[in-house]
């Protein structure tokens, strides 16, 4: 066969070689829409919410390829639920495509909980998304910085700037709601213990304000009130009134005081018979 080639001349081999090359071209784009299945598209079924498992094998059911590409944490939907999906929902593709997926991690990662005390609701809000936290309950007490945070809380307890607690978590709010409207009598707290003295400030909707601690004082918790302002009386001996939200300030020492009108007995009555 080769002697016959070579016997050939040249401009025919030539010619041969070249219709030989166009009939594997013709029959190479013939049969390249069935080698890469140009015509067999799907639309991809929606998957997500479904438990990555279940996704996959409804997925590989409907001729596409399946691959957990990401995790991500999100409290709205069940551990190992499907989040997002590439291609999305709806969308038209090859057959044996492949279907990246987003699943929901099993335990949430753990965030610093921000100092949100101080802070506008809106500023305290928009930190707490910025963390991946979410606004719980809000609660309103009387204080002067209207609409600010007072306290923080995770479970019904304080929570602390730095703690860690787990991403999603829902954090209550305290709010100031403004001083009230209404006057009430300064409630006397001299002769109180610290404790005491918080309580009943609670109690009426007051905070304490400025603390002084005498040096004699080591247990803060059980040292008395020595002195308040503003006072239970003026110096005309007329109650004192606040307002819901106010604040008093207060002297703590190591000694229980003696009050003015406890230090001696009545005087006894004059009999004016004789």
């Amino acid at each position: 066969m080769f002697e016959t080639i070579t016997k050939r001349s040249f401009r025919f081999n030539l010619l041969v070689a070249i219709g030989l090359m166009i009939v594997l071209a013709i029959l190479f784009f013939s049969l390249l829409g069935v080698i890469t299945r140009h015509n067999d598209t799907l639309i991809v079924p929606d998957v997500r919410h479904k438990n990555v498992k279940e996704a996959i094998l409804l997925l590989e059911k409907a001729g596409f390829e399946a691959d957990v590409r990401d995790s991500i944490y999100m409290d709205s939907i069940p551990a190992l639920a499907v989040w997002e999906q590439q291609p999305e929902t709806g969308a038209e593709v090859k057959v044996g495509r492949t279907i990246y997926l987003t699943v929901n991690k099993v335990v949430p990662p753990m965030v610093a909980m921000p100092d949100l005390e101080g802070l506008t609701f809106r500023s305290a809000e928009m930190t707490l998304r910025s963390r991946r936290l979410n606004v719980g309950d809000t609660i309103y007490k009387p204080d002067f910085a209207t609409n600010t945070v007072l306290e923080q809380r995770l479970n019904g307890k304080l929570v602390k700037a730095g703690k860690m607690i787990p991403e999603g978590s829902n954090i209550t709010l305290v709010l100031s709601s403004g001083t009230g409207s209404v006057e009430n009598p300064v409630p006397d707290l001299v002769g109180m213990t610290y404790l005491e003295a918080r309580e009943t400030l609670n109690a009426s909707n007051l905070s304490v304000g400025t603390v002084l601690i005498d040096a004699g004082v080591s247990d803060t918790a059980n040292a008395f009130i020595t002195q308040q302002v503003p006072a239970r009386r003026n110096p005309l001996g007329e109650l004192n009134m606040v307002r819901a939200g106010e604040s008093v300030d207060i002297w703590l020492g190591a000694v229980k005081p003696v009050k003015a009108d406890s230090a001696a007995p009545p005087a006894a009555p004059v009999d004016s018979s004789h």
